[in-house]
Parts: C-alpha cells; sequence; structure tokens
C-alpha cells in the first residue's frame, strides 16, 4: 500500500500561505496635459463649453483654452467649469485671415473678451460667414439642384458663428450626404456646386488688431497649409513682423517630419511654440483634448507665458 493509505489526505504540495499573492504593479499616475487650441459648439465644435472642459478633466488636462472661431462666447462658460474642475484656464479665440489668397488662421490666447477692437473685429467676420452661408445655399439650390436654401437656414439654426462645417452637417441631416467629409467632397468643397470663395481681413492687418487685444497671438496649425517651404518661411516672417509671438508645433495630425520643420521654423523667426488638439468632436477618436507640455529642444512654450491662469 502506498504511503497514504491510512486513511489521511494527502497533504498538499504547495502551501497556498507559503506564497503571498503577488500584487499588480503600481500604475504610473497620467502626466498633466495642456491644451492651447479647442472649439465648443459656439463655432464649429459640437460639445458645449462645460461638456469640452468635462472631457478635458477626464483626460488630466491642467491647462486649457477654448478657441472657437471668430467668437469669445463660450469663454464665460467654459472659465466657470474649469474653476470647478481644478483646471487652469485660458480666454482664446480663433481668427480667420488671410495671407496671398489663403485662408491662415490665428490663435488669440488671453484675449480681453470686452475689447472693442477685438469685439468689431468678431462682428466683421461674423457678417462675413453669414454672408458665405447663404451664398452657398444659393448655389447649392441653382447648380446642385437641391433644396439649397433649406441647407442654409438649417445651418443658421443653432445661433453661434457659421462655418462650413455648419452646412456639411446640415446636408448629412437632409439627406444629401452620409458624412461631413462627403459633404465636403461632394458639395463644398473647390470645384463643387457650393463652393464660395470667401475674403478674410488680411492677415497684415488682422493680427495686429488681434494681438492688441490678447496677450499672445499664435499662428494656427501652420502644416495644413499649402504653401512651399519659402513661402511658409516668408508667412512665419510677416506674422512675426506684424506683432505674432507664437507657433503650433506640437498639434495633433502632425506627424514628425512635420514636427521637426515647425521646430525649426519657430526657432528661426524666435516664435515661442504652443500645443494643441483643435478638438472639435468626440465621435474622431484619436484627436482628444490633450497634449504634453513639452517642446522641442529649443522652443519657448508660449504656455509659460500663463503660469498665473486660473
Amino acid at each position: 500500500m502506498g504511503r497514504h493509505d491510512s486513511g489521511q489526505p494527502a497533504a498538499p504540495l504547495h502551501r497556498p500561505e507559503a506564497y503571498p499573492a503577488r500584487r499588480p504593479p503600481p500604475v504610473a499616475p497620467m502626466p498633466e496635459l495642456i491644451d492651447l487650441h479647442t472649439h465648443s459648439s459656439r463655432s464649429d465644435g459640437v460639445l458645449s463649453p462645460a461638456d469640452l472642459v468635462a472631457r478635458a478633466a477626464a483626460r488630466n488636462v491642467g491647462l486649457l483654452a477654448l478657441t472657437d472661431h471668430d467668437t469669445v462666447e463660450g469663454c464665460d462658460e467654459a472659465r466657470s467649469a474649469c474653476q470647478a474642475a481644478g483646471i487652469r484656464f485660458i480666454a482664446g479665440i480663433e481668427v480667420s485671415t488671410q495671407w496671398r489668397g489663403q485662408a491662415i488662421h490665428v490663435v488669440g490666447l488671453g484675449v480681453d473678451t470686452a475689447s472693442p477692437a477685438l469685439t468689431a473685429q468678431i462682428d466683421d467676420i461674423a457678417a462675413r460667414r453669414r454672408e458665405r452661408v447663404l451664398a452657398i445655399g444659393e448655389r447649392l439650390a441653382t447648380r446642385g439642384r437641391i433644396a439649397g436654401h433649406e441647407v442654409a437656414a438649417t445651418a443658421l439654426e443653432g445661433g453661434g458663428v457659421p462655418t462650413r462645417m455648419h452646412l456639411a452637417r446640415a446636408l448629412v441631416a437632409l439627406g444629401y450626404a452620409d458624412g461631413a467629409q462627403q459633404a465636403f467632397d461632394k458639395w463644398l468643397n473647390r470645384g463643387r456646386p457650393g463652393h464660395v470663395p470667401v475674403e478674410w481681413p488680411e492677415l497684415n492687418d488682422a493680427v495686429p488688431r488681434l494681438a492688441g487685444a490678447c496677450r499672445a497671438a499664435v499662428l494656427a496649425h501652420p502644416h495644413r497649409y499649402r504653401l512651399s517651404g519659402g513661402a511658409l518661411r516668408q508667412l512665419a516672417a510677416e506674422f512675426a513682423a506684424a506683432g505674432g509671438v507664437a507657433i503650433e508645433v506640437n498639434m495633433a495630425g502632425m506627424g514628425p517630419g512635420d514636427q521637426d520643420r515647425i521646430a525649426a521654423l519657430a526657432r528661426r523667426q524666435g516664435l515661442a511654440g504652443s500645443a494643441g488638439s483643435d478638438f472639435h468632436d468626440p465621435a474622431v477618436p484619436w484627436n482628444p483634448p490633450g497634449r504634453f507640455a513639452k517642446l522641442a529642444e529649443g522652443i519657448s512654450p508660449v504656455a509659460e507665458r500663463f503660469d498665473d491662469a486660473q
């Protein structure tokens, strides 16, 4: 008979108490992020300013700027939400300009939302935007043979700053496109029935006015402009001469080559660097709010100018 034939149960080969359960490794805390370029439903974003702040808080964003297109209407709501969430807030705006016939966007950080000069600038651009939406509606009706006037009216319903994105969403809502990108490709882009060019204020006029009403004028998403290397350098030089102090060097969608090229441009022109997501829509999963604050070597962060942000 075996050694355990006494009827007593065999002792376990390994005692559980001799091998305590392994503790999972500690989870490193999420680093604090910043975001100096975001949009809400006050322009062409999807979320309200308060909901945008909530999403930024969930991403551990510690410094947030609301930079809606050609409006500061959402800044008070965003500021209150940031105070409740413990996020430092910068009132901002993204103004539309043009340079050599191409639309160029400039972000203003630390704007004086009560500035008469800024209000006049915003009112002028808002009027141009509304006229463009109506003109696009007319062209969609006459050239596209669809209910263009209804598309324009739908785009203007929200009451915020009307943009081509509002028109794209209206085209989707009315069944003329399956999604916003198809709406642009089929109806709104250059060469399509609803394309209407627009003349924005000249960059050399708009930047000094914006710079006089904010603490930092920033050249937005320079990697997106269809410009040669020489033309982009000339744009940055004229932007700096007009009162611009920073350029976006850390943006969603920038590849390593873009980042190196724009960082070199910033160093050459003596411009500070900014970081932002250009967040619009939570349905775009690859572009959430928040960017790492660290920039390329030799770039002074424009965020350091807002250490007093609350």
